[in-house]
Parts: C-alpha cells; sequence; structure tokens
C-alpha cells in the first residue's frame, strides 16, 4: 500500500526556516504529482503548493509564493518543501499528499493518499 511519512516539522521563531521532507513508497512516485496542505486549528485544510511528476512544474498559494520552495527527488522518492521567512500564521499541521496522476491539483479531491501529518509550530 501506499505510504507517506513526514518529517521536519517543529517549533521555530518568526523569520526562521524549517525543511519538510516527505518520504513516498508502495507506488511509483516518478509517475506522480505531489502536494502539500496544511490545517489549522478550527480551520479547513488548505493548499500550500504541488509540483509535478518531473519536478518541472510547481504552484504556490500566495501566501507563501516567494518564501516556501517545493521539489522532489524521484531518486530518493521523496518531496521537500522548504520554508522560509516563517510567520505565526504559518503555523499548522503540514501533510503531503500524493496526486492521482502526474499534474499537480490545488484541491483535496486531486489526491488520493494522504501522510500523517507534521506539526509547524512558529512563536512570534
Amino acid at each position: 500500500q501506499v505510504q507517506l511519512v513526514e518529517s521536519g516539522g517543529g517549533l521555530v521563531q518568526a523569520g526562521g526556516s524549517l525543511r519538510l521532507s516527505c518520504a513516498a513508497s508502495g507506488r511509483t512516485f516518478s509517475s506522480y504529482a505531489m502536494g502539500w496542505f496544511r490545517q489549522a486549528p478550527g480551520r479547513e485544510r488548505e493548499f500550500v503548493s504541488f509540483i509535478n511528476r518531473s519536478g518541472r512544474s510547481t504552484y504556490y498559494t500566495a501566501s507563501v509564493k516567494g518564501r516556501f520552495t517545493i521539489s522532489r527527488d524521484n531518486a530518493k522518492n521523496t518531496v521537500y518543501l522548504q520554508m522560509n521567512s516563517l510567520k505565526p500564521e504559518d503555523a499548522a499541521v503540514y501533510y503531503c499528499a500524493s496526486a492521482r496522476g502526474p499534474d499537480g491539483d490545488t484541491s483535496l479531491r486531486g489526491y488520493d493518499y494522504w501522510g500523517q501529518g507534521t506539526q509547524v509550530t512558529v512563536s512570534s
């Protein structure tokens, strides 16, 4: 079965950086786009970024554009989210997800497998 395991979350001061990783197994990683979503307490899960299967196409939600960078290493079956200049409003549980196809999607229904999430806390 498909498994996605996130790591790299933690506590960071505002303005700091974190790099999230998501290791995938159980399907041909390089055939599928990957996405990152986040969910803060009391809020719906929201799209953050996606990367297509080759890594040549990426997309970000407006609030993180210029601060976050998504990348993937298909040889390691891993997708990353580099988060710089973190703000308190970035605090959430971050989830990686495997898309249903090779191209990314900003909606939750475009993904069929999800990780368990990793907590990101940003102190002011």
